[in-house]
């Protein structure tokens, strides 16, 4: 009898390190109060909020820097920081995708410059994230106007960086992202030179660690099923949705609707369209020398979440 209460007393200790783990939160990522902001105001969070652990992040390159040192499991990113990533050897793959429309990732100017068009940016200083998708649209508008790589001088500064040197006229132009194209247009009158319309796929990615994946399959699942719902919610009820997230992040009302009406944001199954895509974005930084191995977007993706988008698309 003792024996037996040896023997199940040991099983006990060596599965506890499993059901600590089991229990822990999921740790996700977020930049500007995106995935935490609709996810907590459409009511998303209710039963399932204390199951995560967010940390914020400046901008998609620190967070990815987090996923690679496995300090977070999961976290939202543009194509662009996702494919640097994986291209870098992060232990990632996309568990879901975004799409948007790209009016929002665009190259501005201040509205008193004399710069009319991305032709006349040759040769100037343009500001942005290295390797995120302002990058991302420097790069394709150079392809685009059949121009060469050293046609502008990248200044690689983070979002809060990037936006000093902007305003201070250090720089001639910012590639950025939203929110930050949004505030600068409604509240300093900024113009965009060129956008991402026609030029870059519009995606995003839910990435997640490998190891998370293989570990936190089920709170991943329910994470991008509810992700899903609440962009599903939030596209329906733009104008209630920027009120209470200009609330939520002190910022001016009029440039959530502006960002929240033009985007469309919605999250979409990781399918063939995706990977072509994927494939495109992973080609143009090959052809810019960022990306110097052979890499197939299929291998960075994975689909077996699927059902679970689709549930959140339908309120499921």
């Amino acid at each position: 009898m003792i024996g037996r209460r040896l023997l199940l007393a040991g099983a006990a200790v060596l599965a506890a390190p499993r059901i600590l783990r089991a229990q822990a939160p999921l740790r996700v990522g977020d930049q500007r109060g995106n995935a935490r902001a609709v996810m907590e105001v459409s009511g998303q969070l209710a039963g399932f909020g204390n199951r995560i652990a967010w940390s914020e992040f400046p901008a998609a390159a620190p967070l990815v820097e987090a996923l690679n040192a496995d300090a977070i499991d999961t976290g939202l990113v543009g194509d662009a920081p996702f494919t640097f990533g994986a291209a870098a050897g992060v232990p990632i793959k996309a568990i879901a995708a975004t799409r948007e429309n790209r009016g929002g990732l665009a190259i501005i100017v201040p509205k008193d410059s004399p710069v009319q068009s991305f032709a006349e940016l040759k040769g100037k200083r343009i500001a942005t994230g290295r390797g995120s998708i302002g990058h991302q649209v420097v790069l394709a508008a150079l392809e685009a106007a059949k121009l060469p790589l050293d046609a502008v001088q990248f200044v690689f500064l983070l979002p809060a960086d990037a936006k000093a040197a902007y305003a201070s006229g250090a720089v001639d132009a910012w590639a950025t992202w939203e929110p930050y194209v949004s505030q600068e247009e409604v509240l300093s009158g900024a113009r965009r030179v060129v956008s991402g319309e026609g030029i870059t796929p519009g995606l995003g990615f839910q990435a997640a660690r490998t190891d998370a994946i293989a570990a936190r399959r089920d709170d991943l699942a329910e994470f991008v099923r509810r992700l899903a719902a609440a962009r599903s919610w939030a596209n329906a009820n733009v104008a209630g949705y920027a009120k209470t997230w200009s609330e939520l992040m002190n910022v001016p009302a009029p440039v959530a609707q502006h960002w929240f009406e033009r985007a469309g944001t919605r999250v979409v199954q990781i399918d063939d369209a995706v990977a072509v895509d994927e494939q495109k974005n992973i080609d143009l930084y090959t052809r810019a020398r960022l990306v110097r191995r052979r890499i197939e977007a299929r291998d960075l993706l994975d689909s077996s979440f699927n059902e679970a988008i689709q549930a959140g698309n339908r309120g499921a």
